[in-house]
């Protein structure tokens, strides 16, 4: 009646049908993933087709994005696992040894003063009880350097069961009149003033156990022990040739430690008076 076009004037359903499907497509599902066509429709613009299944597109692995994102996680997780190992590695197995060495010391004293302290078979047992712990602070340092298993904690707990050994067979020694009370005074002065000095420059840095410290411990040991068999004769002359000698070595690398000690301590202050100089500026 108007003139108005039959789609206008509500004609046919047949004349209104592609109007409404151009303008709201039915929700077929797709043959991929099952969502509706309208949805794959809208989603017609690059790269949409790949939130939707589309077999044809890339996967998001391709992705710079992706890939990017997948780098980024398992370079987290290595930190992680890193630092897990880090926080474990204080048990390794020369840490292990070191902690035996201490365990021996109570040890070694009970049997050094069983009977009291001249019986031949209890010092034959104290003696092995000191050899255990002279072998194992060998070992303990081969297995640090030789696996890559060196902590801060065993530079600090090595030298102090070195000590705690050291200290408690010459002073048994001492008191059982086996060796004058001189050479203890010198060498656990030594000792004891450089393990006060490690821990006073330790905000500085950590001083690792030289060679010559290890030579030293190795000559201590070797006339320590031979102290500890109370021997006779010859062997008797030879222990005090040896002991003189861990005497020597004694004095000399507390000399040297005590300059590692200034070294380490004057570098220190210079690298933190260069961060301070560095943030003012």
């Amino acid at each position: 009646m108007t003139g108005a076009p039959a789609s206008a004037a509500g004609g046919p359903s047949g004349a209104r049908r592609p109007a409404a499907a151009s303008a709201a497509p039915e929700a077929v599902p797709g043959p991929v993933t099952g969502r509706p066509a309208a949805r794959r429709a809208e989603g017609a613009a690059p790269g949409n087709d790949r939130l939707y299944g589309d077999p044809t597109a890339p996967s998001r692995a391709a992705e710079p994005s992706g890939t990017d994102d997948g780098a980024t996680r398992a370079a987290r997780g290595k930190k992680i696992t890193a630092a897990a190992v880090n926080q474990a590695s204080v048990w390794n197995i020369a840490n292990l040894l070191t902690m035996l060495r201490l365990l021996l010391v109570p040890a070694f004293v009970m049997l050094m003063l069983a009977d009291g302290g001249y019986d031949p078979a209890w010092r034959s047992l104290a003696w092995a009880a000191f050899a255990v712990a002279m072998i194992t602070d060998l070992f303990d340092g081969h297995l640090a350097r030789a696996y890559d298993l060196v902590t801060d904690f065993g530079k600090i707990a090595d030298p102090i069961a070195d000590k705690a050994i050291m200290g408690a067979a010459l002073i048994c020694l001492s008191a059982l009149d086996d060796l004058p009370w001189w050479v203890t005074g010198v060498i656990l002065g030594r000792e004891l003033g450089i393990t006060l000095l490690r821990f006073l420059v330790i905000r500085y840095g950590v001083i690792p156990a030289s060679r010559g410290g290890k030579l030293k411990t190795l000559t201590q040991g070797v006339a320590v022990g031979m102290y500890v068999l109370a021997l006779t004769g010859p062997l008797a002359t030879l222990r005090f040739w040896v002991m003189a000698a861990a005497v020597v070595l004694t004095v000399a690398t507390g000399l040297d430690y005590v300059r590692q000690a200034v070294v380490l301590r004057r570098r220190g202050i210079a690298e933190r008076r260069a961060s301070l100089e560095e943030k003012e500026a």
